[in-house]
């Protein structure tokens, strides 16, 4: 047969399969062992009796599977079980991840008479389970004196880290346990001043070298302005350039409640900065040339120079943009997520080839093409191109803007979008990879045209996405979540991708505690307990609060 691989078709209309069970088993059991699970509440056995057939059997009304292809070939299925999803189009406040109880150890050990030392005498794993979780001040400041050696003035403020020559002369912190120094010093609710010395202030995390700076203007001298500083992770497994926009000591930034407009804009300033001068240089256009922050409509002028110039597209470059929000450590010595709490964001520059070897590190067999994730986007609108004759993102977009329910409730809302202006939208994808993705696209311009990149995307495009960057990650973290990856999708800037129509996309996925990701989704198979359109509504509701 032939296969639909996407979502929709060129009707502008989405297409999903809707799976309804109902099956002959062939009982192939040899042996028969009931035994007793326990009492009920008239004290009568419970057994498992249940469990052990006597026959063959037929399953009837199994409960119903939608099976969503995504909009992208390359990112397989989502699967929506209807019994769930049913439920949480009753009550969209099912929708939501809990707040974190409030927990103190401390206050545990003085109400219960235990001695006041305990702490220090707890087994590893209950201390990181303590580090990540505890809600107070005083067990974190403990935990950080546990972990590592700190120096502090006559008022037992700290002031710094103790520091030890090791190999090379190179001098590196005293730390006694580096998963409880980790866990601790990523505790939103450790005092900014443990926060500062053990991981925030620069050179505190080693000699990444401080290269750009989104710095505090005058008005911010009370301490409570932005301040962003752009590092470079001079060794890292990002090849040709890594940076990382982080919010600087005097900006703490743990929680997205935090987070700021001038915030957002301070950290994708760097970024587009940083693209925009490395491309100037490649080219080496003179107006680049300068030891300074660029202002906006500096900046502006730096691209339009750039995407004018003829051998922009022979460059074959790719951006590659990320941002790991959230950090967590399990007892058991998983890291959960990220690098670290205090927001940052990372980018580079994909170049167009690496050469090729083959059996051998010294002598190149030809060439191979750098990988970057927003050409398979590309390589989705080329085949279906090719097997409809249409554009994909056009139809995606009609398809979208035409939205249906799945489930036969003409009552309830069908909009996938969250909020759009005239240069983006935020929408919720029908077939979602993370249980709460959203996405965030561009939007043609009047004439048709739309940014597939940050270096097609004007001033008042890149304020767009800045705003829509923003707003989702508001939305979730409102929601509950505390452990959101976000990506972009760019598109490539060749000479085969020039007059492609694809916009500029990002993902938002959020982790979810109950979701950890398994062999379903090993194999690109993404299970949900909602319909997409009650998750918009959902943050449609939060959105009108921010």
């Amino acid at each position: 047969m032939k296969r639909i691989q996407t979502a929709f078709t060129p009707t502008g209309q989405f297409v999903y399969g809707i799976h309804k069970p109902s099956f002959f088993v062939k009982n192939l059991r040899d042996t028969t062992a009931i035994s007793t699970l326990g009492m009920d509440e008239n004290n009568l056995p419970v057994d498992n009796g249940q469990n052990y057939p006597d026959d063959d059997f037929e399953v009837e009304k199994s409960d119903w599977i939608f099976e969503i292809p995504n909009a992208f070939f390359f990112r397989g299925r989502t699967y929506i079980d209807k019994e769930w999803a049913d439920r949480s189009a009753e009550n969209l406040d099912r929708i939501k991840i809990d707040l974190p109880e409030k927990v103190s150890f401390t206050d545990l050990v003085a109400t219960s008479g235990a001695k006041a030392d305990l702490l220090e005498k707890l087994p590893a794993p209950l201390l990181y389970a303590l580090a990540t979780c505890s809600t107070d001040p005083k067990d974190l400041v403990r935990l950080a004196r546990l972990s590592c050696e700190i120096i502090v003035d006559e008022r037992e403020n700290p002031v710094g880290l103790r520091y030890r020559k090791e190999a090379a002369n190179i001098s590196r912190p005293v730390i006694h346990n580096h998963d409880l120094f980790e866990a601790v010093a990523n505790n939103p609710a450790l005092p900014d001043e443990y926060k500062i010395v053990m991981v925030i202030r620069p050179g505190a995390q080693g000699g990444s070298e401080i290269v750009g700076e989104w710095p505090k203007g005058k008005e911010d001298s009370s301490g409570a302005g932005s301040h962003v500083f752009e590092y470079l992770r001079r060794n890292s497994y990002i090849p040709w350039g890594h940076y990382a926009a982080n919010m600087a000591d005097d900006a703490i930034r743990y929680c997205i409640r935090d987070l700021g407009s001038e915030d957002i804009t301070g950290l994708r300033h760097l970024y587009y900065q940083r693209s925009f001068v490395r491309i100037a240089h490649a080219l080496a256009l003179a107006s680049h040339n300068t030891r300074r922050k660029l202002n906006k409509e500096q900046l502006e002028e730096l691209r339009k120079e750039i995407i004018h110039h003829p051998d922009f597209p022979t460059l074959g470059v790719s951006t590659l943009w990320g941002w790991n929000f959230g950090f967590d450590f399990a007892p058991s010595g998983y890291r959960l997520h990220a690098s670290h709490q205090q927001i940052h964001q990372q980018y580079a520059m994909i170049p167009d080839t690496v050469p090729a070897y083959s059996g051998s590190t010294e002598k190149s067999v030809g060439e191979l093409s750098c990988y970057s994730c927003g050409d398979l986007v590309a390589d989705c609108i080329r085949e279906y191109r090719k097997e409809y004759g249409s554009e994909f993102f056009r139809d995606y977009e009609k398809a979208i803007a035409g939205n249906k329910r799945m489930d036969d409730r003409p009552d309830l809302e069908a909009d996938l979008v969250i909020w759009q202006d005239k240069n983006v939208m935020l929408f919720v994808p029908k077939a979602q990879t993370s249980q709460w993705e959203m996405q965030l696209m561009t939007l043609p311009d009047r004439n048709g045209r739309v940014a597939g990149n940050i270096f097609e995307a004007d001033t008042a495009t890149r304020n767009s996405l800045d705003s829509g960057i923003l707003t989702a990650q508001k939305i979730l973290a409102a929601l509950g979540a505390r452990m959101v990856t976000t990506i972009e999708f760019p598109k490539r800037c060749d000479q085969d991708s020039k007059e492609l129509y694809q916009p500029l996309l990002y993902s938002f996925l959020p982790r979810l505690p109950q979701s950890p990701g398994a062999f379903s989704e090993a194999q690109y198979r993404f299970i949900n307990g909602h319909y997409p359109e009650d998750f918009a509504a959902r943050c449609r509701i939060i959105t009108s609060s921010l």
